[in-house]
């Protein structure tokens, strides 16, 4: 009977043990977690905030030669002559070199109005702190620039004219309150026949047209880094006769500016 009962007691022991070993074998076996990974979406419309595009230019022919491409496509595309675009660029944004274009890539000088729901700055222009549209990449506001005339009707009218009339697109701008200058149509001309921006009219409607002469030593347009003490000393006139000719209130000019050399 003690046999028996030992015999049965090892039987036991031996179970449990190799129940403990099995249960050891399987806890010691690596668990598979399966592991969720989020791919960023690299194709979005906009860059990060981080990434805004911005360019500073040396010239009026480097920021030309920048944009003439996506001045052309908006030619194609909206039938605004590329020599108007791109001579308001240059006007606006004092060649892609004025603090405001710097700040929020706005090349046109277009305010929020109630319809903008992208980002903003503020900035003096006719009054104190307006607001002015942001984009994070030039091109855009250039394609802004596009829409921003197409979808509003007081510039319908302009549509209606040749496209590769730039006089009449500079003038009917200038009618429908694009800016309140009274000299903006001539700047803007004075801007396209100076770097004959006209030449991509004729690159997308595939066709040269002639052009008027015109008698442009009686004028100058401002360039970069230009003063009237070194306009002044260039053409042999006084600095006082250019105001005076100009109706300048001070020294202040800008680029793009045209001014008169003579009474």
């Amino acid at each position: 009977m003690k046999v028996k009962s030992l015999f049965l007691a090892v039987i036991i022991v031996f179970a449990v043990s190799c129940k403990s070993k099995k249960r050891a074998v399987r806890n010691s076996q690596p668990t598979t977690k399966k592991e969720v990974v989020l791919v960023q979406d690299t194709h979005t419309s906009e860059l990060p905030k981080k990434q805004k595009k911005s360019y500073t230019f040396d010239s009026t022919e480097d920021y030309i030669d920048a944009f003439k491409d996506i001045a052309m496509h908006e030619m194609r595309v909206n039938k605004i002559p590329a020599s108007i675009t791109l001579a308001q660029g240059v006007l606006e944004s004092s060649s892609g070199n004025s603090d405001l274009t710097k700040r929020s890539n706005n090349h046109f000088g277009i305010k929020c109005h109630k319809n903008w729901v992208g980002s903003r700055t503020y900035h003096d222009d006719d009054e104190k702190g307006e607001c002015f549209r942001v984009y994070k990449d030039p091109n855009n506001s250039y394609k802004d620039h596009s829409k921003f005339l197409t979808s509003r009707s007081r510039y319908s009218k302009l549509f209606e004219l040749k496209p590769y009339d730039y006089e009449g697109w500079a003038r009917g701008l200038s009618r429908a309150g694009y800016a309140t200058d009274r000299r903006y149509p001539a700047k803007l001309v004075a801007i396209i026949e100076r770097y004959e921006l006209y030449q991509y009219d004729e690159q997308v409607l595939g066709k040269k047209y002639k052009k008027k002469q015109r008698d442009n030593s009686k004028e100058y347009i401002v360039s970069k880094g230009d003063t009237l003490y070194s306009i002044s000393r260039k053409y042999g006139v006084s600095v006082n006769d250019l105001k005076s000719w100009n109706g300048l209130p001070d020294n202040t000019i800008s680029i793009g500016q045209v001014l008169k050399l003579e009474k």
